[in-house]
């Protein structure tokens, strides 16, 4: 119920994920991300703990392919998991349980992996990694447009309703953590909306954490 990208910048070394799904919320348990470490998605009969172990061993030092090795081995009800993962050296890994629900399928490329479950057709992770690769510009940019590649391929089988994107840069903090959690509209649409308004302003919420002083105008009423 649920397709997903994990994705690295060569040119600025950005992380980030972009999901969505027929079920609720699914940002806040499929999406996470390590600045100078990877991007981890997991998702199908979901497991939150797959996402921080797989950023822990690729920062201790494994590849995506290893971290993703190991949780295959050690995991719990791995059968049922789907874990998508990239890492600083752009390498990417997928695991896809033989549970998966529905029409499940994968693909991946150098710098990105794109995966889902209860798919409209089997072709829609190597629909997103194409259109990944055709875009250039900012790395949420291009994780839109491959969202807006998945629905164009079909999407998920029945109607999707949630959406989000995590995006990490050089801070400890995500740069961007933007939330679909629910609509009857199209959530992916509602997604890029929402990165359109908050992209021009990423870098002054940066700033204003790291120096208040350097900060820009707060944009909001009584401040000058």
């Amino acid at each position: 119920m649920t397709f997903s990208v994990v994705a690295r910048c060569a040119g600025s070394g950005m992380f980030g994920v972009a999901v969505a799904s027929s079920s609720p919320a699914v940002a806040a348990r499929c999406t996470y991300a390590r600045a100078g470490v990877g991007a981890v998605a997991s998702q199908n009969v979901t497991d939150p703990t797959l996402g921080p172990r797989a950023l822990d061993l690729m920062g201790l030092g494994a590849s995506a392919p290893e971290a993703v090795a190991i949780l295959r081995a050690t995991g719990g009800a791995m059968d049922y998991r789907q874990v998508l993962a990239v890492d600083g050296a752009g390498r990417s890994a997928i695991h896809s349980g033989g549970n998966a629900l529905g029409l499940w399928a994968e693909a991946r490329g150098e710098d990105v992996a794109c995966g889902g479950n209860l798919l409209a057709s089997e072709d829609v992770p190597a629909r997103m990694v194409e259109a990944f690769g055709a875009t250039t510009g900012p790395l949420g940019d291009r994780l839109v447009a491959t969202m807006r590649a998945a629905l164009a391929a079909g999407g998920e089988a029945g109607p999707v309703h949630s959406a989000g994107m995590l995006l990490v840069r050089e801070v400890a903090w995500p740069v961007a953590d933007l939330r679909v959690d629910w609509t009857e509209d199209c959530p992916v649409e509602a997604l890029a909306a929402l990165w359109t308004l908050y992209e021009p302003q990423l870098d002054a919420y940066v700033t204003r954490a790291l120096d208040p002083s350097a900060a820009p105008s707060y944009g909001v009423p009584g401040d000058v």
